[in-house]
């Protein structure tokens, strides 16, 4: 099969061929149609300090995915050959506390596919059984291909009731473009977007933000009096990990805010933790999704909403065949963008 691989500890990929991955009787193997770039195959692909910490190689990378069963384990049930599927990415021990209570997400062994053990972008994939989310309803393949990322902005959104609360958004990346739109479709009153990016504040008025802040320009307190709100955000979603987005956030949340975070820093910084205390806020830190209630939310509401299908489209900005991944990978990088598709029907 044609596989992105790297062999060895470095910088960049090869498009090459690689062994087909062998099904065990607890496995799934699925044909691979459609892939998503995200920010952690970036990584691995520049092969920057954080991968050289993190990744072992020989390994074929990429977790985000759609594609068609094609051979199941004789221990696997509910999953059938010619199912459209795409998978959960977090690979887990099932014997640690956590898996045992059912808290899967928690695992304190979990392996990531295309991190720790090969992945997705390749013609085929074999994961456990219990890792396939079969779609039982039609979605469209590069949607499908978005379901991990989609995850993460639904686990986000609702970490917290937003309905009728007024939420702020600091970064808008594609999981934070998701998660403006799941707070809208769930019954947020006003949601507040914020990045450096006029491109990407364009892109999450169309996601359904009521206002948007231009961080380097202006602070957030000036949405909070276009909008005419008196008390601060009562949620926010911290997507960006950037060192001044929680400050700010944390200054204009109302009291008895919450904050789900989910990006990652990449500096420690300062927090008043005076005003935490004082005002009773509440932080919360978001890895992955839930399994599998995040998968049935998202799949119910895709299933239900044509409007939040669109916006989950829309975020979906180039798409490449996967021969051309050198130059998917190099769009990816570029400021602005939204996901990035490699198709695997055209190898």
């Amino acid at each position: 099969m044609k596989a992105l691989f790297k062999a060895a500890p470095g910088a960049g990929f090869e498009f090459t061929d690689r062994p087909e991955p062998v099904t065990r009787p607890a496995d799934v193997k699925i044909r691979v149609l459609r892939t998503g770039i995200c920010g952690t195959d970036l990584h691995i692909e520049a092969w920057d300090d954080w991968a050289a910490a993190e990744i072992a190689t020989p390994l074929i990378p990429g977790h985000e995915f759609y594609g068609e069963v094609v051979e199941v384990g004789p221990l696997v049930h509910d999953v059938a050959v010619g199912d459209h599927v795409s998978g959960e990415g977090h690979v887990v021990c099932g014997m640690c506390r956590n898996c045992r209570a059912g808290r899967r997400q928690m695992c304190i062994r979990t392996q990531g596919v295309g991190l720790h053990r090969d992945g997705a972008f390749a013609e085929y994939i074999v994961i456990p059984g219990a890792n396939v989310w079969v779609h039982h309803s039609p979605v469209d393949p590069e949607v499908g291909a978005v379901f991990d990322p989609f995850g993460n902005a639904v686990h986000t959104a609702l970490a917290y009731s937003v309905v009728g609360e007024d939420v702020l958004v600091t970064g808008c990346g594609p999981i934070g473009l998701m998660s403006i739109a799941v707070a809208r479709h769930v019954g947020a009153r006003f949601v507040v977007a914020t990045d450096v990016s006029p491109a990407r504040l364009e892109l999450a008025r169309a996601m359904g933000a009521d206002d948007v802040v231009d961080v380097s320009a202006e602070r957030i307190v000036e949405s909070q009096r276009r909008l005419g709100m008196r008390e601060g955000f009562d949620v926010g979603f911290e997507m960006s990990g950037s060192a001044k987005a929680l400050p700010e956030m944390i200054e204009n949340m109302n009291h008895g805010g919450r904050i789900a975070m989910l990006g990652l820093p990449s500096e420690p910084y300062a927090i008043d933790w005076g005003k935490v205390v004082t005002h009773m806020l509440t932080l919360k830190g978001v890895y992955g999704r839930e399994m599998f209630e995040t998968w049935n939310s998202m799949s119910a509401m895709l299933q239900t909403s044509e409007e939040l299908r669109g916006r989950v489209a829309s975020v979906i900005s180039e798409r490449y065949p996967a021969r051309d991944w050198s130059q998917a990978f190099d769009t990816a990088r570029a400021a602005g963008v939204g996901k990035v598709i490699l198709d695997w029907t055209e190898v």
